[in-house]
């Protein structure tokens, strides 16, 4: 009996052994296997596809909280005691990550389109799944890759699996709108008036934070109101400043090196005065600002001290403005412990302001206040802000929900939100109905005149279901035209697949396998398994013994 081979033609094909070799390591073609793929490749492949989609998570993640920036740096200072922009070195890493992980998903995803084996090479193995990753996006994209996989001739329970999840993942992005709550979409008619602008710590960064030239800038970038941060010295002057201590924004490691790490209240009036609160901007640069400075500017950031309470209320009283202030109380064993609000309510007297325009946030002693606003960034109810007396409410604006804002303001309680640095979000919350944000940023605020996008509800609805069903023709289009496509290439016989395949290339060999392929109908021959061919080594073998190379 004789043993029939069947009809090879080896070609170059530079794209398969692209994809094959980098994402398996398997660039020659008899590493290559069109067989079903093992449970563990199987696996990995699902660990790379969570991988994906929880790295798209971290990197939306970090986009949507820039909003945030400074204060996680801040948070980090505290605990290492070094300011640095740690946010840089997260985002490029992921980044990375992300692109790598997208590489390895569209190479995978190839594999299953070429009906190739997926075998993840081993240095991929090891990071991948401690990548997060992601992307739920390009759905109508990824429909040609997945149609052109799932109407093949074969059926297997991968492909039945694979449609599932496709179609799961299709209806869950089409139907998603549905839990969404905007409050931006609305009739324009209901919109609130312009949010007011509150410098917090000034402009901080166009100028070091809490000093007067920082709270000039706020007020020249059109804020409405000054926040600052208040410590008390040792010997009862207000003074501003953030951190506990004054390494970050002093050069009080030059000054007074044995008393860095000491805290600022500790200090006298006539000490701070002697510190700079200045050179740290213009060195460090934490914004990427300070080169755009004049020379000017520059020489007069770099003179700055330490600002007192009562410059800073003076200022506010000139400019006409409201102040917002966050009173850092002494520790037990320091002198003004006890007498730190009076020090606080003398220094609002002496700085020629109306008290009315000084809000007081401190949640002690607010028994003793007398005539002066009262607020508070605890989410408290209605009934116990009432018994202490407390007109306003300052709310980190993760904490903000439209639901709280509007039941606040309709008990004639005052909302302000903070941070807010970027327009998106100032604009999210001018739709909301704040009355007034605290920002880092007032500089880009001003910028924003309008909220930057604003929808009816019926405009959005028609958005929403006409670009579902563009998605879902497109999606039932390429379905069709694959399974239009597969059924014509499997009506071929193997004869026309393999000639059309070497028609583009004559050669000695090809010409050899024509000639046997018209001899073969002539003697009856019915397939090409009598016929094989090793271009490789320049033999031409016919099986039946008619013809020998």
């Amino acid at each position: 009996m004789v043993k029939h081979q069947p009809l090879q033609v080896y070609e170059k094909q530079v794209f398969l052994s692209f994809v094959t070799g980098i994402y398996g390591c398997r660039w020659k073609r008899y590493q290559r296997s069109h067989d079903d793929s093992s449970k563990w490749e199987c696996t990995w492949f699902i660990l790379l596809c969570s991988s994906f989609f929880l790295l798209l998570f971290w990197v939306y993640f970090w986009l949507v909280a820039h909003n945030d920036y400074n204060e996680f740096n801040w948070s980090l200072y505290n605990r290492s005691g070094e300011w640095r922009d740690d946010t840089v070195p997260i985002l490029a890493s992921s980044a990375v990550g992300f692109s790598y992980i997208t590489f390895l998903m569209i190479l995978a995803l190839f594999h299953i389109s070429l009906g190739q084996q997926l075998n993840l090479y081993w240095i991929h193995k090891s990071t991948a799944p401690f990548l997060h990753i992601g992307a739920l996006a390009v759905i109508t994209a990824l429909s040609w890759l997945v149609a052109g996989y799932v109407v093949r001739r074969e059926r297997s329970s991968f492909q039945v699996m694979v449609l599932v999840i496709y179609i799961s993942i299709v209806l869950a992005v089409y139907l998603v709108p549905l839990t969404f709550t905007c409050p931006c979409i609305m009739d324009r008619n209901d919109l609130k008036p312009r949010p007011d602008i509150i410098g917090r710590r000034g402009a901080p960064m166009l100028a070091p934070e809490n000093t007067l030239v920082s709270f000039n800038r706020a007020l020249q970038q059109g804020a409405s109101a000054l926040e600052a941060d208040v410590t008390i010295s040792v010997d009862g002057v207000p003074f501003l400043m953030r951190d506990r201590t004054l390494r970050r924004t002093t050069d009080v490691s030059k000054v007074f090196p044995a008393r860095q790490y000491e805290d600022a209240s500790y200090f006298n009036w006539t000490e701070l005065r002697s510190l700079n609160a200045g050179q740290w901007f213009l060195k460090r640069d934490p914004y990427w600002t300070a080169e755009s400075l004049t020379p000017k500017d520059q020489t007069r950031i770099g003179n700055q001290t330490v600002c007192s309470l009562m410059e800073m209320l003076r200022l506010a009283a000139r400019a006409n403005c409201s102040a917002l202030l966050n009173i850092r109380r002494p520790p037990p064993e320091h002198p003004r412990h006890r007498s730190w609000f009076m020090d606080t309510l003398w220094a609002v007297q002496r700085a020629g302001i109306s008290q009315k325009r000084v809000t007081w946030t401190p949640d002690t002693d607010r028994g003793r206040v007398r005539g002066l606003p009262q607020s508070t960034s605890e989410k408290l109810s209605l009934e116990e802000m009432r018994q202490r007396g407390i007109t306003s409410l300052t709310l980190h604006y993760s904490k903000a929900s439209q639901k709280d804002i509007q039941e606040y303001l309709a008990n004639n309680v005052s909302v302000t939100v903070y941070p807010v640095n970027e327009p998106w979000l100032y604009s999210t919350l001018w739709c909301s109905g704040v009355p007034s944000v605290s920002s880092d940023a007032p500089q880009d605020l001003r910028k924003v005149p309008y909220p930057i996008w604003l929808m009816s509800r019926n405009a959005y609805w028609f958005i929403w279901i006409a670009s579902d069903l563009v998605s879902f023709a497109i999606v039932l289009g390429i379905f069709s035209f694959q399974k239009w496509r597969m059924s014509g290439i499997q009506n071929y016989n193997p004869e026309q697949i393999m000639l059309s395949a070497v028609v583009r290339r004559p050669s000695r060999d090809v010409n050899i396998m024509k000639e046997k392929l018209i001899f073969s109908e002539m003697n009856g021959v019915g397939s090409t398994e009598d016929l094989s061919l090793y271009p490789e080594n320049g033999y031409a073998i016919y099986s039946h013994g008619g013809l020998s190379h």
